[in-house]
């Protein structure tokens, strides 16, 4: 019998896993579970959760390729194709960014491609659309699945199973009259009405989420002069939206730099791995140094201008933050616009931004070995400086912000630490009011974009598996052990799902069956950093390569036990 293994779900991260596996030189049987109807597209870059405004956040020169790049397979697509999705074909380039919909289309064909090659290598591949697991448990001699599909349930059993299931949405959008509690589907978002709309966030996420509304209350167009404009449709004069968060900035444009990254100076994988080999777990102002003196080689007008050598983990985000905080965000936003759209002409790279977004992936190495304490403070004050840093958006999304602006359309509001938001629960008939120092905001639809929660072992889907115990929380060392001296600290559950480096629940069950939790809800506790396509890529790899280890590597019987 062929190796059984399920892979639940197929977006980039089960893509990447299937990639993986299917490179084994022994056949395999893999069955891929699909809850939505057209498997390898992923919800995030599906049409039915997606509006063609909405922009992907990674250029083809980011995106892992799967059997070819996001520009060559586009330069291969007919001109209607690229016309539907707004695409001329002598401005495709590997930095450009693309509509959410064309990477959905890119990631379908590849999966095609890819079941062809499978076939061809001899693998057994089964593709079932509009399957949902909806348990699983882990037996003596493998893993078993409940499958709900349209003609009922059944059980299947596997020697492996990846949940690599992304992201968690919610079931219901508009949980109360004019409230939405997601950006997605964008459909439901359609119906908001001519009215003030509030949205939560200023991220993509929230800028997408804007541009749905926009585009259904009017149209984005060139001017004479090459800029672009935002005309109102007829009949929306009181279409007025609101961006919010607790800084009330918008973020940064994204920006030229080499690719892939160069080696950091100072702030070396060799630098946190010798930190890491200490034993200790308070590590983070250690880090911290290293990060601060590599912006320091990079760029020392940089450093020398926020006095960087008195800072901390506590105030290094305040002078990060400094030029858009105290500017208008517009006025900051065309400044900035202006800056990034030269800089690509001229190919040159702001040494200090490209200084914290090579350091990010490296500094992340060192977070599942701090204390409770200091990772305390790599959340609250640390992790947000690196996600601004890469999480950078599309010219294009800034040029759409600036046209609303100046429309009379868009507005920023800095809601601070304390604000409150009212709604149908506090008597409102619909949407939401915000109070931030003792004034109101009153919205007609409010949109709650500030993305995806970090979720932990009780929130799987799995009753089974849950109550089997067979995943927990991630631990840390609680800070009175380590201040001991204890070489072996006491530990203390803090979030998020406790994997091993092969991303395999730390199990309290003996089974010859693995688990592989590839699911990204679930590992942002411990590795913040996870929420990219790229970060798709190195998960789904590591969990292949696991995979085929165990079947070609291991003869005796595969358990894992905790300790």
């Amino acid at each position: 019998m062929l190796p059984r293994i399920a892979i639940i779900g197929t977006g980039p991260t089960g893509l990447y896993t299937f990639k993986r596996l299917i490179e084994a030189t022994a056949p395999l049987s893999i069955t891929l579970y699909e809850a939505e109807g057209e498997p390898g597209k992923g919800t995030p870059y599906h049409p039915d959760m997606n509006d063609p405004a909405m922009l992907s956040n990674i250029p083809s020169i980011e995106l892992p390729a799967f059997t070819e790049t996001l520009a060559e397979w586009l330069r291969r697509q007919d001109d209607e194709c690229l016309v539907r999705h707004g695409i001329r074909r002598e401005a495709i380039d590997e930095r450009e960014f693309y509509p959410r919909l064309v990477l959905g289309d890119y990631m379908q064909a590849q999966f095609e491609r890819m079941l062809t090659l499978a076939a061809e290598r001899g693998h057994e591949i089964t593709v079932l659309a509009r399957h949902k697991i909806a348990d699983i448990e882990i037996q003596a001699d493998a893993i078993r699945l409940r499958v709900s599909h349209p003609d009922g349930e059944d059980d299947a059993s596997f020697d492996h199973v990846v949940m690599a299931t992304g992201h968690n949405w919610p079931e219901s959008t508009e949980i109360r009259p004019g409230y939405f509690v997601s950006p997605w589907p964008a459909t439901v978002l359609q119906s908001i009405r001519n009215e003030a709309v509030g949205i939560l966030g200023t991220s993509l996420s929230g800028i997408d989420a804007l541009m749905t509304v926009a585009t259904a209350h009017g149209m984005f167009y060139a001017d004479a002069a090459g800029d672009l404009q935002y005309q109102p449709a007829e009949g929306t004069q009181d279409f007025r939206a609101t961006l919010m968060s607790r800084k009330g900035i918008l973020p940064e444009a994204d920006f030229y730099c080499p690719l892939p990254y160069v080696e950091p100076e100072v702030c070396t994988e060799e630098a946190i791995d010798a930190l890491i080999s200490t034993g200790r777990h308070d590590l983070l102002d250690d880090v911290f140094d290293l990060f601060r003196r590599e912006i320091v080689a990079r760029d020392p007008d940089y450093a020398a201008r926020i006095g960087l050598s008195q800072l901390t983990v506590e105030s290094f985000a305040a002078a990060y933050y400094a030029d858009r905080t105290e500017s208008d965000p517009f006025v900051w936003a065309a400044k900035n616009l202006a800056e990034a759209e030269d800089n690509r002409v001229k190919r040159y790279t702001v040494p200090w931004r490209y200084a914290i977004l090579i350091t990010h992936e490296i500094v992340a190495r060192v977070i599942p070995h701090l204390d409770e304490n200091d990772l305390k403070r790599f959340h609250r004050h640390f992790k947000g400086i690196f996600i601004d840093d890469y999480a950078t958006v599309p010219l294009m999304s800034i040029r759409r912000l600036l046209a609303l602006s100046r429309a009379g359309k868009l507005s920023i509001l800095r809601l601070g630490e304390e604000y409150l938001i009212r709604t149908a629960e506090d008597g409102l008939e619909r949407g939401a009011e915000v109070e931030v120092s003792g004034t109101v905001h009153r919205f007609g639809a409010f949109i709650d974009a500030t993305g995806q929660d970090t979720l932990s072992a009780t929130d799987l889907p799995f009753p089974t598996l849950v109550a089997q115990g067979g995943v927990r929380e991630a631990a840390t060392p609680k800070v009175e052990t380590i201040m001991s001296l204890d070489r072996d600290p006491d530990m203390v559950r803090t979030g998020g799902i406790d994997v091993d480096d092969c991303y395999r629940p730390s199990l309290g069950l003996m089974s010859q069956g693995r688990l592989y939790c590839a699911a990204i809800a679930f590992l942002l506790h411990k590795e913040p950093f996870v929420q990219g396509i790229t970060s798709a890529r190195d998960i789904g790899e590591t969990v292949g390569d696991a995979i085929l280890k165990d079947i070609f590597e291991v003869d005796t019987p595969l358990f894992q036990i905790s300790a």
